[in-house]
């Protein structure tokens, strides 16, 4: 069964066309894995996203995080090398895949 802030996640990625197919959520398992990030390279994160896990530093992550990782599925999802390996090439700041997933929690973010 799919988690429920995925699937509500999921709902806010729906409303944007950035790729031909919305993002497929059925297999994709939501994992409390505070271990993950003790790793050193991993210690300034929350959250990671796999092809089809999202791993999370907290039991209960914030909505916005849990869009941002799965904006990384959706991503793999369409570009299943290119995204992973652009990590290598550009690094984390200044990757377009990392600013997609920024700019996708704010175009969905409901109004205050």
């Amino acid at each position: 069964m799919t988690p429920l802030s995925v699937v509500r996640a999921k709902a806010r990625l729906d409303r944007l066309d950035w790729y031909p197919r919305p993002v497929r959520v059925e297999k994709i398992r939501l994992l409390h894995a505070p271990w993950f990030f003790v790793l050193p390279w991993l210690r300034r994160f929350d959250g990671f996203a796999l092809h089809g896990t999202i791993l999370v530093r907290d039991a209960d992550p914030p909505e916005d995080l849990v869009v941002h990782e799965l904006c990384h599925v959706w991503q793999m999802q369409h570009h299943p090398v290119a995204m992973p390996l652009s990590y290598v090439r550009q690094g984390y700041a200044n990757n377009v895949y990392e600013q997609e997933a920024r700019d996708a929690v704010e175009l969905t973010r409901a109004e205050a």
